[in-house]
């Protein structure tokens, strides 16, 4: 065949194809310009078809399609050249073209009049199908006539007997559109991405989030907030518009973490210049645990406070007794791990200094200060005396004041009050050793002293004989001693 005779047969077979042209008939086409208003397609007729720009955009307004793309449509109109539409107009149709849509997949527009049992009927083309409840959305609605009256574009799933039997679904189209916007959400999920969406569930452990096509990324409810969440509906609730930053995202599982309180500050950026060891802060207790307590410092700034800073009761977790979660005091700073983000606390009693008697200081302990302790526990070599927060001493069994054949228990119950005198300090061993009998002496030789003065006179024979003994109290040292 010559070239003459091949461009004689390209437009002989366009003719026929422009006389077979009918509104109604779906046809497919390439775009081969782009103007303000309509897009140029060459479906193969003579001179190009027309489709307005609306028709070719996504929810966003941008244009899904180009130049040299090829597109399916239904023609509309011949009147003045070749109309076409990639859906059906509401009440612009023909029965024959409701059918042709149902065969080639083309979109109709229709307006949901009313809801009916298991679904709602719809006005298309004056022709009246049925959308089933379960095919009017991806999400499910609680009141189903929050649709009423609108006007959706639907997919024709079933047509027959000229439209007696009409059934039509916009789940389809939507789950659609979805998937084309999935792969787009997709692409742009990295992690540090900070991206928009909407809460679609909420659950004890957090939040489900759809950031667009149907892409849900969990917020875990740890996630949520610097300052400890025990309830997430607190914090979002579902049909929220909030922004998130993508965490990680598992390739394998296409499993998303999200986090809300990565936009703001951390607050432990700031802890080693607005804490120290042995500042007093007021706190709340958030929680209790067999271990201790967890006290708010700040929002996203907890301590502990170990049980064993709770002077002791006599009773197995009974410190836990002495605070109440919500409870709000002072508290000690006793220790600060900013890389492990851990603050040791112990709880400043009401009205109480640190440098008093009652909750002496560590630096207050040296040997001869004389300190009022509770008693912590008993073992077979003396007694173990709570005399501050994280400060306990031993009062050796030779050191108690009491004789082998009494009961040492008895004398000294768990949890009762005991005053007690320093008699040595070892801070390498981080060792106190503290004595009772040391009490009686330095009692002794207070009272000599105030009897002296009050004479006005001083006798040296007693009082140091006194003197004497309280030295030796203090300066005993034996291999049960710590």
């Amino acid at each position: 065949m010559t070239e003459n005779e091949e461009d004689f047969a390209a437009m002989f077979e366009a003719s026929i194809k422009t006389k077979r042209l009918a509104p109604g008939q779906a046809v497919e086409g390439t775009i081969v310009a782009i103007g303000e208003e309509v897009a140029f397609v060459n479906v193969g007729a003579k001179g190009e078809a027309t489709i307005a720009l609306d028709e070719l955009r996504d929810d966003d307004g941008a244009l899904q399609v180009g130049v040299g793309d090829t597109i399916q449509a239904t023609l509309t109109s011949t009147t003045g050249g070749l109309q076409l539409s990639r859906k059906l107009q509401r009440g612009a149709a023909t029965a024959r073209q409701l059918e042709d849509a149902f065969r080639s997949g083309l979109p109709v527009e229709g307006k949901i009049e009313k809801a009916v049992k298991a679904g709602y009927e719809v006005s298309i083309a004056r022709q009246r199908a049925f959308c089933p409840m379960s095919q009017i959305d991806i999400i499910r609605h609680a009141d189903p006539e929050v649709h009423v009256g609108r006007v959706y574009t639907f997919k024709i799933v079933e047509y027959q007997e000229g439209g007696r039997k009409f059934v039509v679904s916009r789940r389809a189209l939507l789950e659609e559109e979805q998937k084309v916007r999935a792969a787009e959400v997709r692409r742009a999920i990295t992690p540090g991405a900070v991206m928009s969406g909407r809460v679609v569930s909420v659950r004890d452990f957090g939040a489900f989030v759809d950031l667009g096509g149907g892409v849900q990324g969990l917020l875990h409810i740890s996630e949520m907030g610097w300052s400890r969440v025990n309830d997430a509906s607190q914090v979002v609730t579902a049909g929220q518009e909030i922004t998130v930053k993508v965490l990680r995202v598992d390739e394998g599982t296409q499993q998303i973490a999200l986090g809300l309180k990565q936009l703001t500050a951390d607050p432990w950026t700031t802890v080693q210049t607005n804490y120290q060891v042995g500042q007093v802060r007021q706190g709340r207790v958030t929680r209790i645990a067999d271990f201790g307590a967890f006290v708010e410092l700040e929002p996203g700034i907890e301590g502990l406070a170990h049980a064993s800073t709770f002077p002791p009761t006599g009773k197995s977790g009974g410190w836990s007794r002495s605070i109440a979660a919500g409870q709000t005091g002072a508290f000690e700073i006793l220790s600060i791990d900013p890389e492990k983000k851990r603050i040791g606390v112990a709880m400043v009693e009401e009205g109480s200094s640190r440098a008093s008697a009652a909750t002496p200081s560590k630096s207050a302990i040296v040997p001869g200060a004389r300190f009022t302790g509770k008693v912590e526990r008993h073992e077979k070599f003396g007694i173990f005396v709570f005399l501050a927060p994280g400060v306990t001493g031993l009062v050796p069994l030779n050191e108690t004041g009491i004789g082998p054949e009494q009961d040492i228990k008895k004398a000294f119950p768990t949890g009762s009050d005991l005053e007690v005198v320093v008699l040595e300090v070892d801070s390498s061993s981080r060792r106190i050793r503290l004595s009772v009998k040391a009490v009686g002496a330095a009692l002794e030789a207070a009272e000599v002293r105030e009897y002296a003065e009050r004479q006005g006179t001083k006798d040296t024979t007693s009082l140091g004989s006194l003197a004497d003994k309280l030295r030796g109290a203090l300066g005993k040292r034996d291999g049960t001693g710590r």
